[in-house]
């Protein structure tokens, strides 16, 4: 991957911010003459992140000029389906960005680590939960930061410990705590894009809908997980010495609980006064929540120079950073949407209709498609933007749209425990010094063929009550 110049880098983080703004004129309804701009500036920034990212990064962007090539020639309704495209690439490219400056601001308080310490020096007992409701809370703030930030510090004990049979066993299971945690908020967090793309692309679909089924999909992986582990303790062939007192309380969480309930407050009445879908106004909330952190942060130190700097930095070089994730991001929201169609045609002529199969059937079809496509390294985004427009309406099914996005996120849930190429195993694998594959498919592999089963139940019982 090639070193990025200082202008290349401000001029990515102008695009993306001239991008987001945009985005959030048309979502406000404040105007929508100015698409066929934001459509040009996210082509020029995605021509340009192509010069600075890996090679399997730029296969996906020829993959997305040859599909809307194919498009042109075949889809009649190319130019809607080439404008929608464009649309849910800009969207992914503003909510990723918008969530990344709570992450870099969460990644430098005092307050957060010393929680994160907390958590991750809780005695076999009670760490498993702990971790898990660390990853989840962590997960909120900082992404995929989460098991970063929670994994370093755990491993960070766990690596005093001399014997390395414990060692061993007491890292898998902390990495698996936390990774379980992190992906259980996935199916309901507004800040997830499981729920971003799934609300999305289902007709009708909100996340006031889907957010309480979704809590349950979630509720059953973290449950699950903490019954296995406790089922399952591995057998040491020595006894487990006695591990120190605990550092700190759970007053430690306070500052965490208290930005989370914050946060809440402000979308949950925000949303109430002005009608705004949740997801927007955590784009426009989010960046200007965490320039008022910085702000509390550097109190005592020239808030107004520190708030410019730490802005200054966000755009210029932090945003160049993620370019890899950017890419990956939004050419998997436009490859959906512009290979659905021609996968759709291509249906149609071999005479195969979903309608024709009863509901409880799509469902099942969905939850189980995810992780299996997983396997093959295509990402959640990507799977979830091909099918989801190929489904019949929720109405004609029968059953609503949050049930549709309910077995959505089920399946993105599955796929993030089980595929070697979603960033959560590779992370784990990471910090294991294991391959991501044997994270996905031998650690969270029984966890995940018995995770799917009772989701797939909780789906079809979910579709017959709502």
């Amino acid at each position: 991957m090639s070193p990025i110049p200082v202008r290349t880098r401000k001029a990515i983080g102008l695009l993306t911010l001239c991008v987001s703004l945009l985005v959030l004129v048309r979502e406000l309804g404040l105007s929508d003459s100015l698409s066929p701009l934001m459509y040009a500036l996210l082509l020029l920034l995605v021509l340009l992140l192509s010069f600075h990212v890996a090679v399997s990064r730029r296969v996906f962007v020829l993959v997305a000029l040859l599909l809307s090539l194919m498009n042109i020639v075949w889809n009649e309704h190319w130019q809607a389906t080439l404008e929608s495209a464009l649309f849910n690439a800009c969207f992914i490219t503003a909510f990723f960005s918008a969530l990344t400056t709570l992450k870099f601001v969460a990644a430098s308080s005092p307050a957060i680590r010393r929680c994160g310490q907390f958590l991750s020096q809780q005695p076999p007992g009670r760490r498993y939960l702990a971790l898990s409701i660390g990853g989840q809370l962590f997960g909120l703030l900082l992404n995929y930061g989460a098991i970063q930030l929670l994994g370093a510090m755990s491993l960070a004990n766990v690596s005093r410990e001399p014997n390395d049979e414990i060692r061993r066993h007491r890292t898998r299971r902390i990495l698996l705590a936390i990774q379980r945690g992190f992906i259980s908020i996935l199916p309901w967090s507004p800040f997830s894009f499981a729920i971003l793309i799934s609300t999305t692309l289902v007709p009708g679909a909100s996340w006031t809908q889907a957010a309480l089924p979704g809590l349950v999909n979630g509720t059953i992986l973290v449950s699950l997980g903490w019954l296995l582990d406790q089922l399952f303790k591995p057998k040491l062939s020595i006894p487990v010495p006695t591990r120190p007192t605990d550092q700190g309380s759970w007053w430690s969480l306070l500052p965490l609980l208290f930005l989370l309930l914050l946060l809440a407050l402000i979308l949950g009445v925000s949303h109430l006064l002005t009608g705004v879908r949740v997801l927007v106004l955590v784009m426009l909330v989010t960046p200007l929540l965490s320039i008022a952190w910085i702000a509390v942060q550097t109190a005592k130190h020239n808030p107004l120079r520190q708030v410019r700097r730490r802005v200054n930095n966000y755009l210029m070089v932090q945003l160049a950073g993620i370019r890899s994730e950017m890419v990956l991001l939004m050419m998997a929201g436009y490859l959906g949407t512009v290979a659905s169609p021609l996968l759709g045609a291509g249906m149609q002529q071999m005479g195969f209709d979903l309608s024709d199969m009863p509901a409880w059937a799509i469902l099942v079809l969905i939850v189980w498609l995810l992780p299996i496509a997983g396997q093959v390294g295509m990402n959640p985004i990507l799977v979830a933007g091909v099918v989801a427009p190929l489904l019949p309406e929720a109405t004609t099914l029968g059953i609503t749209p949050s049930a549709i996005v309910t077995a959505l996120t089920a399946g993105w849930i599955l796929s993030g425990i089980s595929s070697p190429f979603t960033a959560t195993t590779l992370l784990v694998g990471n910090f294991a010094g294991v391959s991501s594959a044997y994270v996905g498919q031998r650690w969270n592999g029984i966890f995940t063929l018995l995770c799917g089963c009772i989701l797939s139940l909780w789906v079809i019982l979910y579709s017959t009550q709502s």
